[in-house]
């Protein structure tokens, strides 16, 4: 199994970033395009990313330094609903947050499709979380032209 790291800074305090990652309408103002989401711990968590439904739920929510979420996708025979988690530490630095993410047991043959991924989320978040406007989304899966 494979773990994708990675950082960034936002412009805000972690209590303002801790809602992008917990309600429909923040989740979507960067990542995907529908989301139902229950931010506590067995809540569901469920996303739908260019086409692909992200199936999980909340393991930990500790408001506002921390979310820990199990991940996969309907239809993955390599990453089913559930079976990789992604965790979120918030943590101040002066006036702004730092947002880590690891994103753990991936499959290795699943790592490059979700480090492309986050390396195109995760300034998408620092956007939105600073109060700006990510703009329309047209990311797709590498190796994907058209469609899935």
């Amino acid at each position: 199994m494979a773990q994708f790291d990675t950082s960034i800074e936002i412009d805000a305090a972690p209590a303002d970033v801790f809602t992008y990652l917990t309600t429909n309408a923040g989740m979507t103002a960067w990542m995907g395009t529908q989301a139902s989401l229950d931010p506590r711990p067995g809540g569901r968590f469920e996303v739908d990313i260019a086409g692909y439904a992200i199936r999980g739920q909340y393991l930990e929510v500790d408001p506002p330094h921390r979310i820990v979420v199990s991940w996969g996708m309907i239809e993955n025979p390599l990453l089913p609903p559930g079976s990789s988690t992604v965790e979120f530490r918030l943590t101040p630095i002066g006036e702004r947050t730092r947002v880590d993410l690891i994103h753990a047991d991936l499959p290795e043959t699943e790592l490059p499709g979700h480090a492309d991924g986050w390396a195109h989320f995760m300034p998408r978040l620092a956007v939105v979380g600073a109060g700006g406007d990510a703009g329309p989304d047209d990311w797709r899966p590498l190796g994907v032209v058209h469609g899935r």
